[in-house]
């Protein structure tokens, strides 16, 4: 698959509060001593099972509320929620990755260096979330550097699925290469649909025009 145009704005959030939502096998992930909530609204591309060519894969809209956890020493992200204008992928994904997928309607328009990303659920028996936002990039894209707070929350290669028994999945893609980019959030719902209080202060927000994956199937850990 291809992820394009990707946002992560990321809130600092405390590590007992965010211990409190994910499974206990996981330990939460601090960078000097703060948890993190981000928020991750991007385009799914070319998604497709390995050997089927990317002019057959699936393309979509995704919206994501992550924070970022270790199990036995190995970093990885958590995922709340991930909604997506796809529903026969929201199917699949449920039911064989175990994923919070949800349906949603969404759109996503480019102009210049500017997005604007508008996503609201439509899945039965879900709560509601209804995100909107703009955001545009202010430098162009470059590698991250090793040992800080942007390479803390992007280079994940590992993704942890909770429920009855913790699986997890591996990630292969070159490193990614952000920007800092300005956010108008015009309407935020995520945080409240998963149970927690809205942040305060502004978010961390980077751009991405994005990196080509490859996923492994789901392990028992």
């Amino acid at each position: 698959m291809r992820w394009r145009d990707v946002l992560f704005a990321s809130w600092p959030a405390e590590p007992a509060t965010v211990a409190e939502r994910v499974p206990e096998e996981l330990a939460v992930d601090t960078f000097d001593g703060d948890a993190y909530l981000s928020v991750v609204p991007f385009e799914m591309d070319e998604v497709r099972p390995t050997g089927v060519p990317a002019s057959l894969g699936r393309r979509f809209p995704e919206l994501n509320l992550r924070t970022y956890v270790t199990a036995d020493g190995e970093p990885g992200v958590y995922f709340f929620n991930l909604d997506a204008e796809d529903p026969l992928g929201v199917g699949l994904a449920r039911l064989f990755y175990h994923l919070p997928y949800f349906n949603a309607r969404m759109e996503l328009d480019r102009s210049g260096e500017g997005f604007a990303f508008e996503s609201e659920r439509r899945h039965p028996g879900a709560e509601d979330l209804y995100f909107a936002a703009d955001y545009e990039l202010t430098a162009e894209p470059a590698p991250v550097e090793e040992d800080g707070l942007e390479a803390f929350l992007v280079e994940r290669y590992r993704l942890y699925v909770g429920g009855e028994t913790l699986r997890y999945a591996d990630i292969s893609h070159d490193p990614w290469e952000v920007a800092p980019a300005e956010l108008d959030v015009r309407a935020n719902q995520i945080f409240a649909a998963n149970g927690f209080d809205e942040p305060d202060g502004d978010p961390h927000v980077l751009y991405s025009p994005g990196v080509d994956v490859e996923a492994s199937w789901l392990h028992r850990l």
